[in-house]
């Protein structure tokens, strides 16, 4: 069973036991968060598509940590003209563990066919 969930702008597929790095939550370490932006789950090949979220469902996670991610080097040259800049940066990041998934796919409904109308005389 797995799920597609918008978190902060971006979409993420996951899956229960999974730990996942997203950009920095405001919560603290330890805390449960909630996640309603739940756009698809999947349970065992019974999908369910939101429009634009599946109504009723929830991810639930834990904040493992808080950390910094791998440093990303900025350089920028423009040949023959003498100018280069160095630069570079660390995102901040948030470790979290997928608890539980909440949230069933429904069952669509039989297409029942028009039977004709008997007419009386």
């Amino acid at each position: 069973m797995y799920a597609i969930v918008k978190i902060q702008g971006q979409q993420f597929r996951v899956e229960k036991d999974r730990k996942l790095y997203v950009h920095r939550l405001t919560d603290d370490e330890g805390a449960t968060i909630n996640l309603e932006e739940v756009l698809l789950i999947d349970n065992d090949g019974k999908v369910q598509v939101g429009e634009p979220t599946v109504k009723g469902a929830s991810v639930t996670a834990k904040v493992l940590k808080h950390l910094k991610g791998d440093k990303v080097f900025v350089f920028k040259k423009k040949k023959r003209k003498g100018y280069r800049k160095f630069n570079g940066h660390r995102q901040y990041l948030t470790q979290i563990l997928i608890e539980d998934i909440n949230g069933t796919a429904k069952k669509a409904a039989p297409n029942k066919e028009e039977e004709p109308k008997k007419e009386e005389a």
